[in-house]
């Protein structure tokens, strides 16, 4: 499980995700991480910001790294993120050859929580990273963050009305 050490990665995602908030995207972050623990490459979500619905920051963190790591270097890195991966990032993800994922709030979570806050469902169904890339090692929630998180995104929320 995640280590204490390793916390300051989920902590930097919720920054970048903070960050995307306040450029007007929804509040996604990611930080790709060698396995030596240093920060590799880092992005936010730019969904709105650059006129393209696939600017997510795991699909970023999946192009950055199979155009700069080796393949046993990409299954030897860990993703941390704000948020358990969309099909789309867990697919890319599998592809490239990523190695563990570790995530604040869960698909599960996010769901719930648009629901909640009357945002509507976002266009492709919410899966668990596991069912789009099997066997894949996943670990999440970070409950220590996640309520950080669930904040972020009702201010997003709010922003729509």
């Amino acid at each position: 499980m995640t280590s204490d050490v390793e916390l300051d990665h989920p902590r930097r995602c919720v920054e970048l995700a903070a960050e995307a908030l306040r450029a007007g995207d929804e509040p996604f972050g990611s930080v790709l991480v060698a396995s030596d623990g240093s920060r590799l490459a880092e992005d936010r979500n730019r969904v709105a910001s650059g006129g393209d619905a696939t600017l997510h920051p795991e699909f970023a963190l999946a192009r950055w790294a199979a155009a700069n790591m080796t393949p046993a270097e990409r299954a030897a890195a860990t993703v941390f993120t704000s948020g358990e991966h969309c099909p789309m990032c867990a697919a890319a993800h599998g592809w490239v050859g990523l190695g563990r994922i570790v995530y604040v709030s869960s698909a599960a979570q996010l769901a719930g929580w648009l629901t909640e806050l009357g945002a509507g469902a976002p266009p492709v169904r919410m899966l668990p990273v596991t069912e789009v890339v099997p066997g894949l090692v996943v670990e999440g929630p970070i409950t220590a963050l996640a309520d950080e998180v669930r904040e972020l995104h009702r201010r997003f929320a709010l922003r729509r009305d």
